[in-house]
């Protein structure tokens, strides 16, 4: 008599099939708890920035959708889209040239970062960060099945990110065009660069500043514009370089005291008086770290620093499980951008970085900047999702 072989049910075959697909928890933790201080924050400072909480709650709101939509995705169709992302880029960062100017509190008068709406402001620059990690990363994928021409797809790579970092310092926004240079190398070193190559880059930039900072304006030509260059410079050694009257030395000095009023667990909202007193610039953007720890102290600044820590943990981990190239170079680029503007935006906060502008990811005020980040939290938690559905297929193949 012969005996049928052993076979799981149809019942439970299909259950498995249809296991639903598991998303990074730690990832939408960490961004939902970034989210959710920032607008705890702006709860604290809402006397000196009325209605900023409920407006940050929605940029949050809209992000978290934005990031849901992503998610459903799969990120390998955007490659082909590659050229049409870049030349999006750059045309968003041309137009605002042609808006209208804007300046106020703690922005530079005559800035053109901004393209109007009815009911919003839109920082192209912001969604450039994104469109710029795709488009490389895509470029990069394309010019590794030409190994002979490594030196020709380093140098397209590299002025792929100058051309639109040098568009955007021009509006002036000096920080964001630091960000496209930086996902620029990222994605050249994640995309197997050589050293050798990487090396000139660095000896090339080194070059570059020292031509800028210092031999161009001894021959009258100001590649920088003055507070940049003070920016830029200033924090090396601040007692000497800072006059009584230099604006951007006191928004550094009036930073540290308030991170260092904050003590242990802060002084709450009522204490905090370089935050409500209005002593710190900027209190709501780029120093809202140093807002943070006025209210709440170290406590509150190393949770902060905490789930910053878990974001760019599961960044590397789901670039590592990427399942091509283009997933690891994508998550790459965003790792860079949140590495860069965190240590950036914090360090200038406490004097070990110049006062650039880069905006605290999840954090800082401004709806371009919270829905860009939480779309990069949808890509990255796409590329998890592929890994993991590309994972399952070849283990189904096995067991075949």
């Amino acid at each position: 008599m012969a005996v049928a072989p052993l076979q799981l049910s149809d019942q439970k075959a299909r259950g498995r099939t249809r296991a639903p697909i598991i998303f990074d928890p730690l990832l939408l933790l960490a961004a939902l708890g970034l989210a959710g201080m920032s607008v705890v924050v702006f709860h604290d400072l809402r006397a000196a920035f009325p209605g900023e909480m409920t407006k940050q709650a929605l940029y949050a709101g809209i992000g978290l959708v934005g990031a849901v939509i992503l998610t459903r995705f799969d990120y390998s169709r955007l490659r082909e889209y590659r050229y049409g992302f870049y030349i999006l880029l750059v045309l968003l960062n041309l137009i605002v040239y042609a808006m209208p100017a804007r300046g106020g509190v703690g922005q530079v008068s005559g800035a053109h970062r901004w393209i109007p709406f009815p009911f919003f402001q839109l920082q192209s620059s912001e969604f450039g960060k994104l469109l710029l990690i795709l488009a490389l990363s895509a470029v990069m994928v394309e010019r590794s099945r030409k190994p002979q021409a490594a030196h020709r797809t380093t140098v397209r790579i590299l002025l792929m990110a100058i051309l639109p970092a040098l568009i955007v310092i021009g509006q002036p926004d000096l920080g964001t065009g630091l960000v496209y240079v930086v996902i620029g190398l990222t994605v050249l070193f994640f995309g197997g660069t050589s050293w050798k190559h990487m090396s000139v880059i660095g000896a090339v930039a080194v070059v570059g500043a020292v031509l800028a900072l210092a031999v161009a304006p001894a021959v009258g030509v100001n590649v920088l514009k003055g507070y940049q260059k003070q920016r830029l410079t200033e924090f090396v050694n601040p007692p000497k370089v800072c006059g009584p009257n230099n604006s951007t030395c006191y928004q550094l000095q009036q930073s540290e005291i308030a991170i260092g009023a904050g003590q242990k667990t802060g002084q709450g909202q009522r204490g905090a008086s370089q935050i409500t007193g209005g002593f710190v610039p900027v209190a709501n953007e780029d120093f809202i770290f140093a807002s943070l720890s006025d209210i709440y102290g170290f406590a509150g600044a190393a949770l902060v620093l905490a789930l910053y820590a878990v974001m760019i943990w599961r960044a590397i981990r789901i670039m590592t499980m990427a399942k091509n190239m283009f997933g690891t170079l994508i998550a790459g680029g965003i790792l860079g951008m949140f590495m860069f503007q965190v240590f950036v935006n914090v360090g200038m906060t406490i004097g070990i970085m110049p006062v650039t502008g880069v905006p605290l990811p999840l954090m800082s005020y401004g709806g371009s900047s919270v829905v860009v980040t939480f779309l990069a939290v949808g890509l990255l938690q796409s590329v998890y999702i592929q890994a993991k559905l590309a994972a399952g297929a070849k283990a189904r193949v096995l067991l075949v």
